[in-house]
């Protein structure tokens, strides 16, 4: 199928994500990135039913806070694949992995390879301590060089939270509107064996857990671990021929609106919108064809931010929507059903693919949804900076 016809929406997918591996997934030291990558990139293929040659492409992201030198393109040699057709390092911050996917089914429906695994790994749990340290460096706000360090504003947690009190003040909420987000998501995890916070969490709970930056609270921040998880991406058609089952790309879109600046909430933060749209006109549909999401939410404020720019929500009105419940198990647009970056595991923008692979399959066990349909997977980066965005399904025509 030529790239146009399925830009101009065809119904039919081109592409799909036909393995996944996982590492070890640890909160303690458990070996480098590159081991651990290695040993995804292994689990994916050997998902896939494929023979370890059949892989002509590859490509990798790390995080964009870990030494390039932790996961290089050298990687190929560790794998013993000596002629690759496709090899490259994606660096889109948080929504690389999404990117991967995008870039991954381009190249194999425009033939510039047949089979490619993308793969992001980190290790930033480290034996000195947790991961906060990994998490700390300062992240540009002001256009300043120097700004953030000088007055103290440190790592992501501080930049997000500038974001979040403005959308609180703006929408007149409180820091409390923050809590359901938390509490849906670790519903979620608690039917995840692989999510790392199982256990009931209340309101009360989430109230008890102590300030970062305001308005954050522990619980409205990720939760950090070291691992790797690998997908594999070929054809629509090859996808038929091969054992396991394939998840369906439909749309795909980004949108890179750089930071806008304080004090503008109304214009929209963020370019989810752009992606969204763009991802939607692939597919031909609308937000309300949507029946499930996995969101990046580094933070429980990126989910209601969102919802809302993904067109799901009104603005101002996602907040309450969380709160009605209805994200979380049971409701009518299940979100981040693993439990997301906040109960179940931060792998950057992985930990949504690999969720929306696991519900589409119909491997998620006490969490599979009766009828996922289709599923909006988000990435983004920076501060609200860089988006990406997909659309998947189990079959390939809508």
């Amino acid at each position: 199928m030529a790239l146009t016809e399925r830009v101009q929406g065809s119904g039919r997918a081109a592409t799909a994500i036909v393995g996944i591996g996982f590492s070890t997934l640890s909160r303690r030291p458990i070996g480098s990135a590159r081991m651990l990558a290695r040993d995804a990139i292994i689990a994916a293929v050997a998902d896939a039913g494929l023979e370890h040659t059949a892989i002509d492409g590859l490509l990798i992201n790390r995080s964009p806070l870990a030494d390039p030198e932790s996961l290089p393109l050298r990687l190929q040699q560790d794998l013993q694949w000596p002629r690759l057709r496709l090899l490259s390092g994606i660096e889109g911050e948080g929504s690389s992995a999404v990117q991967m996917l995008q870039y991954a089914s381009l190249a194999v429906a425009a033939g510039l390879a047949r089979h490619v695994v993308c793969v992001f790994a980190d290790d930033p749990i480290r034996p000195s301590g947790g991961g906060g340290q990994a998490f700390s460096p300062p992240v540009p706000v002001s256009g300043i060089d120097g700004w953030e360090e000088r007055c103290g504003l440190y790592g992501a947690t501080g930049a997000y939270a500038l974001a979040a009190q403005e959308y609180l003040d703006h929408h007149g909420l409180d820091a409390d509107a923050f809590a359901p987000v938390a509490l849906a998501q670790r519903a979620w995890a608690q039917r995840n064996p692989r999510a790392f916070l199982r256990e009931p969490l209340t309101r009360e709970g989430y109230l008890a857990s102590p300030w970062i930056v305001e308005p954050f609270r522990l619980l409205d921040c990720a939760y950090p671990i070291n691992g790797a998880i690998a997908f594999v991406v070929t054809t629509a058609e090859r996808a038929a021929d091969l054992a396991s089952t394939p998840v369906h790309l439909h749309g795909m879109g980004q949108g890179h609106g750089g930071f806008a600046g304080f004090g503008q909430p109304q214009q929209g933060l963020t370019g989810a919108a752009l992606a969204g749209r763009t991802a939607c006109a692939m597919a031909g549909v609308q937000p309300a064809d949507i029946g499930a999401c996995q969101f990046y939410d580094a933070f429980s404020f990126t989910v209601l931010l969102a919802l809302e720019e993904y067109g799901l929500c009104a603005p101002g009105e996602a907040a309450a929507f969380v709160a009605a419940g209805h994200t979380a198990p049971g409701g009518r647009l299940p979100c981040n059903t693993g439990g997301g970056h906040l109960s179940g595991y931060y792998l950057q923008g992985v930990t949504p693919i690999a969720e929306a692979v696991r519900q589409l399959r119909g491997e998620a066990g006490e969490g599979q949804l009766e009828e996922p349909g289709l599923m909006l997977v988000t990435g983004n980066g920076g501060r609200l900076d860089y988006h990406a965005a997909v659309l998947l399904a189990r079959g390939a025509v809508l």
